[in-house]
């Protein structure tokens, strides 16, 4: 009957065991599932505040260069004008450079 008891605690004392590998492991799992989270939550609070910061410096940057959008549409607007005066200067100009091109090309000396 001794014996009985014996293999009665024995196997009682294995099941604990298993049990408390069972909790043990829960309890790493749980630990490494809130590391992962821990982590992903600081990686994206440090991309939000990367992007924060390079959004103020981007405005500091435009700030200080002076190169808003109202400069920028009106250095536009004098490119344009300045290639139209200069379309105009070259078609007032053509006929005669090309009168002075076909002269000497045409003209033979000696």
């Amino acid at each position: 009957m001794e014996d009985y008891r014996r293999q009665g605690g024995i196997q009682q004392l294995l099941v604990a065991e298993q049990e408390a590998r069972q909790i043990v492991n829960a309890a790493r799992t749980a630990k490494m599932n809130r590391l992962k989270q821990a982590k992903d939550e600081a990686e994206e609070e440090v991309a939000k505040y990367r992007a924060q910061m390079e959004k103020e410096f981007q405005k500091t940057i435009s700030e200080s260069t002076g190169f808003s959008g109202v400069n920028i549409k009106r250095l536009d607007e004098e490119t344009v004008t300045k290639i139209d005066h200069l379309k105009k200067q070259a078609a007032k100009v053509s006929p005669e450079v090309i009168k002075m091109l076909m002269s000497h090309v045409t003209t033979v000396k000696v």
